[in-house]
């Protein structure tokens, strides 16, 4: 057992904003970001993040932090601490993530693909507490995920497992950012429902869309403002967001018999909005074993990643 003393380090890399927190057992206690230096590559990233654990530690004793997580965008072989080229992070190919940081901190690194660092979080500290059967979804930008499965985090071949965003949901559609047609990311993700959103179609028949659209582009968010205020447009496709969340649901509800669905990332925000349309559809396609389990909005919110990243540090050393 270690000292009571001992603090963690939680990174959470993403393609939009590079985050850093200092933890002591579950407690977060400092943090720190900076928006993440893509054109930068790995060594201009590398060094954001040495700037970033130099403001969280500042007045730690080295000797007192048990090391570093990282939660990263994928896909990244964890196993080898390597990442495989993660589209929002050109230049990343191959990279040996794990042995940088290693080399430059001189602590022990641990690494898990974001998604599955949120689930992580989630199980251990959020809305999926004393559960031992759960799907982890985040909905933002892409579709990412986790799975626990009789008490047991998933990890699969080269710790990539739950890359449920890739599922295929229909044989036509949207081509998707990993270059396939039909995937699930390409339907419901809060970048496909800006794209909709977005569609001249869409813009003539929404007064609420046309006004605050930039350039033509509406985001997510405004979508769900719309609907809010009754627009009639935003309010179908809201409808249509459901649906699509609640198609990959379903699916997911059927491989792997979770006791719940946690819900996180952007989109989850709103999940007032899209709980029912999203159970309908469960009640509607999932078999009849399968439509009872509960969908639920995350507890962690945007930190479900920086705490799942703290608890691998944590359990490296029984904490």
């Amino acid at each position: 057992m270690t000292s009571k003393s001992a603090f963690a380090i939680a990174i959470d890399l993403g393609g939009t904003q590079l985050r850093a927190a200092l933890f002591k057992n579950d407690t977060l206690l400092k943090r720190s970001a900076l928006p993440t230096d893509v054109s930068g590559g790995p060594a201009g990233i590398l060094h954001q993040i040495q700037t970033l654990v130099a403001q969280i530690t500042d007045g730690i004793d080295k000797g007192d932090i048990l090391g570093i997580g990282l939660s990263t965008a994928g896909p990244v072989d964890t196993i080898a601490g390597i990442t495989l080229g993660i589209p929002t992070l050109p230049g990343w190919d191959n990279f040996p993530i794990r042995a940088e940081l290693v080399q430059i901190f001189g602590m022990p690194v641990s690494i898990e693909n974001d998604a599955i660092a949120a689930t992580l979080g989630e199980w251990r500290h959020g809305a999926g507490r004393n559960i031992q059967n759960l799907v982890y979804m985040t909905v933002s930008t892409g579709i990412g995920g986790g799975v626990v499965v009789d008490d047991r985090l998933l990890h699969g071949r080269k710790g990539m497992a739950a890359h449920i965003g890739h599922m295929q949901i229909a044989q036509q559609g949207p081509q998707c950012g990993c270059g396939a047609t039909g995937c699930f990311e390409a339907f419901a993700s809060g970048t496909a429902l800006a794209k909709r959103a977005s569609d001249p179609s869409r813009l003539q028949q929404s007064n609420y869309l046309r006004t605050i659209a930039k350039d033509g582009v509406v985001d997510a968010i405004d979508v769900f403002k719309g609907a809010g205020a009754g627009d009639e447009i935003c309010v179908s496709l809201v409808k249509e967001e459901a649906r699509y969340l609640g198609q990959g649901i379903t699916s997911l509800l059927h491989l792997f018999s979770p006791e719940r669905v946690i819900i996180g990332g952007g989109i989850s925000k709103n999940f007032e909005m899209l709980e029912p349309g999203i159970r309908a559809v469960i009640q509607a396609q999932a078999m009849e074993p399968f439509n009872d389990v509960a969908i639920v909005q995350s507890k962690l919110g945007d930190d479900s990643g920086l705490v799942g990243a703290a608890t691998m540090v944590m359990d490296q050393h029984s904490i």
